[in-house]
C-alpha cells in the first residue's frame, strides 16, 4: 500500500510539473528550447572583420531593403559574424537607428499586416472560406495586440 501510494504520488507530481509549464500564447510550443549564446561575450579570434566594417556592412544591406532579421542572417552566414552585438556593442536594429534607417514599423507588425493582406486577398476569390476567415480574425486580433504592445512601449 505504501508502495502504491508513494507510485501515485509521484504520477501526480509528474502532472503537475506538466500542467504548470506556460504554453506559447500565439505557437503551439511550450516554449522549453532556447538558443545557446556564447559563454563568453567577446569576439572570437577568427573573426577578421572590425565593428566599423560590420556596421558599414549592415548600412549596406539596409540601404538595400533588408530588414534587421534578414541582415543578421546574411552576416551570420555570409561573413562570419555570431553575434552583431559582441563585435560592434550595439544591436543592429539601434545600429539602424544611429544613421535613421531604421524600418517605419517593427518587424513583427509589418510582417502580421502583410500576412493579413493575403488572407484577406484570398477571401475576396474564396468567399465561403471559412478557415480563412477565421484566421483573418486571429491575425487583425494579433496585429491589434502588438500595436497595443508598441503604442504603450
Amino acid at each position: 500500500m505504501d508502495g502504491a501510494e508513494r507510485v501515485k504520488n509521484q504520477a501526480l507530481a509528474f502532472c503537475y510539473h506538466t500542467a504548470t509549464i506556460m504554453g506559447r500564447l500565439r505557437a503551439p510550443g511550450k516554449g522549453l528550447s532556447q538558443s545557446a549564446l556564447p559563454y563568453r561575450r567577446s569576439v572570437p579570434t577568427w573573426l577578421k572583420l572590425t565593428s566599423d566594417n560590420v556596421k558599414e556592412q549592415i548600412y549596406k544591406l539596409a540601404k538595400k531593403g533588408l530588414t534587421p532579421s534578414q541582415i543578421r542572417v546574411i552576416l551570420r552566414d555570409s561573413h562570419g559574424v555570431v553575434q552583431v552585438h559582441f563585435v560592434t556593442g550595439n544591436r543592429i536594429l539601434r545600429i539602424l537607428k544611429s544613421k535613421r534607417l531604421a524600418p517605419d514599423l517593427p518587424e513583427d507588425l509589418y510582417h502580421l499586416i502583410k500576412k493579413a493582406i493575403a488572407v484577406r486577398k484570398h477571401l475576396e476569390r474564396n468567399r465561403k472560406d471559412k478557415d480563412a476567415k477565421l484566421r483573418l480574425i486571429l491575425i487583425e486580433s494579433h496585429i491589434h495586440q502588438v500595436a497595443r504592445y508598441y503604442k504603450n512601449k
